[in-house]
């Protein structure tokens, strides 16, 4: 009886991540369970673990497909992002450029680690 309930919850689970675009919080709270129980089957069930991932790939092609929507009316910014992401091989990457107008420039970057205490 109680792996039946298991069952159970789980494929509601299931339905409610796929409802959900693969939020979990949300989810959850429609199945009626703390999200510790929704890591407890995630963590020890593959079969489960799975289905979970197969969810989330879903969700992520239904939000890329979006994106693409966003990208044909011209998103600018969609579109820098894409290329800065997927475009990279072709040149699109981020980068600063120091303008010297010409003249040779000396100059010396220090890195900082503001995580360690000032020792002076």
């Amino acid at each position: 009886m109680i792996d039946n309930r298991i069952r159970h919850t789980k494929e509601s689970l299931l339905n409610a991540l796929e409802q959900s675009l693969g939020v979990v919080t949300t989810a959850c709270k429609s199945v009626g369970i703390h999200r510790s129980t929704f890591y407890e089957y995630y963590n020890n069930d593959e079969e489960f673990r799975q289905k979970v991932d197969d969810l989330n790939n879903v969700a992520k092609d239904f939000v890329e497909s979006k994106m693409f929507e966003n990208i044909r009316d011209n998103d600018s910014g969609l579109i820098k992002f894409y290329l800065a992401t997927k475009g990279k091989d072709r040149g699109y990457v981020p980068r600063n450029e120091i303008a010297t107008d010409g003249m040779p420039t000396n100059f010396q970057i220090e890195i900082i680690d503001s995580t360690t205490e000032d020792k002076d």
